[in-house]
């Protein structure tokens, strides 16, 4: 089924804007390194429940910025990095960490203002770490002996997944919907730039 003119424009329209997005001035270069400060203060105060194989990292909700501009994948991914320097999981496992993980932080950033609900770009960050984390520790550390690596990548997968459902999906998804519904300005503090017009 070919697209109506209109569907072409509207699409072109977003790319369009998604792209501008990550023009950077000096406000957004201040923005990202608040929100990369941000990300690592909070994952070091719940540091007993920011690591390992499951995780329920605290600071991860702020990647719903990305849902309404993407140029905040920029501190995020920083974020995540310098807080994965100090990951539990040391030795051969610290340096490999800070890769994957902020890769997985990246790809879901990018992805996320693509997607036009919040809740459904919520689960992108719970995607992208469970596959990838998953796969790092599979390879890696590997299972016990008697356990089949896709038993153990299924388990894992399934530990990190809902570690990131319940802090960015529950805790991420209720605070952001409180703050754009009730809280006036709040877009323009966030300097939102996609999806203001969400439903839910």
């Amino acid at each position: 089924m070919n697209e109506s003119k209109s569907e072409i424009t509207k699409r072109e329209g977003f790319f369009s804007t998604y792209a501008k997005c990550f023009r950077m001035s000096t406000k957004d270069i201040a923005a990202n390194a608040i929100i990369a400060a941000l990300y690592v203060a909070l994952t070091y105060a719940f540091y007993f429940m920011s690591y390992g194989s499951f995780q329920c990292r605290i600071s991860e909700f702020l990647m719903l910025l990305c849902f309404f501009n993407p140029n905040y994948a920029i501190g995020l991914t920083i974020g995540c990095a310098l807080s994965n320097i100090y990951s539990i999981t040391s030795g051969f496992l610290g340096p490999l960490d800070i890769i994957f993980g902020s890769l997985a932080t990246l790809i879901a950033c990018l992805l996320m203002p693509m997607t036009r609900s919040l809740f459904v770009s919520s689960l992108l960050p719970c995607l992208t770490n469970g596959l990838i984390l998953s796969a790092e520790f599979t390879f890696i550390i590997g299972p016990a002996e008697g356990v089949s690596r896709a038993v153990y990548f299924g388990v894992q997968f399934g530990w990190i997944f809902l570690g990131e459902f319940v802090a960015i999906s529950i805790l991420g998804y209720l605070l952001f919907l409180f703050l754009t519904r009730k809280v006036p300005g709040f877009y323009k503090v966030m300097n939102a730039r996609l999806n203001t017009g969400y439903r839910f």
